[in-house]
């Protein structure tokens, strides 16, 4: 491959990762601060749907991220609310959530399907477009992939250097201590909660705005919202090993896409399934990596011990477990 095919190839890799970068750290979000939310699939469907109709209908593409954004918040805090207050099991209200909304988008957007409607455009950066290779692809993107970039450091730096971060991760380690100490553990996993779901809704509105504009079924983004849920437990919840997980994931999507051109031979749902079970594989291996035996043998290897302990990464201790006030 070519400067220029390898220029391409990794603007879209970043381009592509963006609204997976988006939708993993919003789940991040949600996960440190103790709750789980699986409506992220159907999310993302009704946020994408929601967001191309709403910039069809009026003109106005920053309408359509708004509007997206407002239904991943409303999504996210009705599992918080069932969770928190109503003590459900936050696994079956997400699961049934992410059914309903899936049906509801393709329901609701069945009427614009195939439309042609506005996509957000290139804004390239001056003179940082111009640096050989990175400039093309990292300054050569829309504002959508440099706010996913920059969501990014400022949602490790929020996590792990102020004091509200430290707040967000005492409710998802221990609710309890917290409260002892003044902090309102429901108010802060819902308003986390709802931020996260604010991430989610942009995720789907970058989908059809951006990345794969328009609506139709099958919507490109089916199937993310999963993926965004394994990539949280692959960057041991931290930001910024989830959103290389994201990165890593989208590498194999676009890798897949060019091997259809290589391999004519081989059928091209081959490539279009591949990335799914090579990151499950991938989080297969992690898991093993971090067995007592696997890490006590890297004890003596100072090499594999540096990796494992890139990689590793704790649950939030009370992750998916209701505070009950007493």
């Amino acid at each position: 491959m070519t400067e220029l095919d390898l220029t391409i190839l990794f603007a879209g890799v970043v381009a592509g990762a963006a609204p997976i970068v988006l939708a993993t750290l919003g789940e991040t979000v949600t996960e440190k601060a103790g709750i789980i939310n699986l409506s992220l699939d159907g999310t993302i469907l009704l946020s994408a749907m929601a967001a191309f109709v709403v910039a069809l209908e009026t003109n106005n593409i920053l309408l359509g991220f708004a509007f997206a954004a407002l239904v991943g918040g409303i999504v996210a805090a009705i599992v918080a609310f069932f969770s928190i207050y109503l003590n459900q099991s936050q696994v079956a209200v997400g699961f049934v959530l992410t059914l309903m909304t899936r049906d509801l988008a393709y329901f609701l957007g069945n009427s614009y399907s195939r439309l042609q409607g506005p996509q957000v455009v290139p804004l390239p950066v001056p003179l940082l477009k111009d640096i050989p290779f990175f400039g093309q692809i990292f300054f050569n993107q829309n504002l959508l992939v440099y706010f996913s970039l920059a969501m990014i450091i400022f949602c490790w730096w929020y996590m792990y250097r102020t004091p509200l971060g430290l707040q967000l991760r005492s409710v998802g380690e221990n609710p309890r201590a917290s409260y002892a100490r003044g902090i309102n553990p429901k108010k802060l996993q819902m308003m986390y909660s709802i931020c996260g779901g604010l991430l989610v809704g942009l995720a789907g509105a970058t989908f059809s705005l951006s990345v794969k504009p328009g609506w139709g079924r099958p919507q490109g983004a089916e199937g993310v919202g999963w993926i965004a849920l394994v990539l949280v437990i692959f960057g041991g919840w931290n930001p910024i090993k989830a959103a290389m997980g994201a990165y890593l994931f989208s590498f194999l999507q676009v890798i897949g896409i060019y091997c259809q051109g290589w391999l004519p031979s081989v059928p091209a749902q081959v490539f279009q399934v591949a990335p799914f079970p090579l990151m499950i594989f991938t989080l297969l291996v992690m898991s093993l990596a971090q067995k007592e035996s696997v890490v006590n043998w890297a004890e003596d290897h100072i090499r594999m011990k540096s990796i494992l302990a890139f990689f590793s990464g704790s649950v939030p201790t009370s992750l998916g477990k209701p505070f009950r006030q007493d």
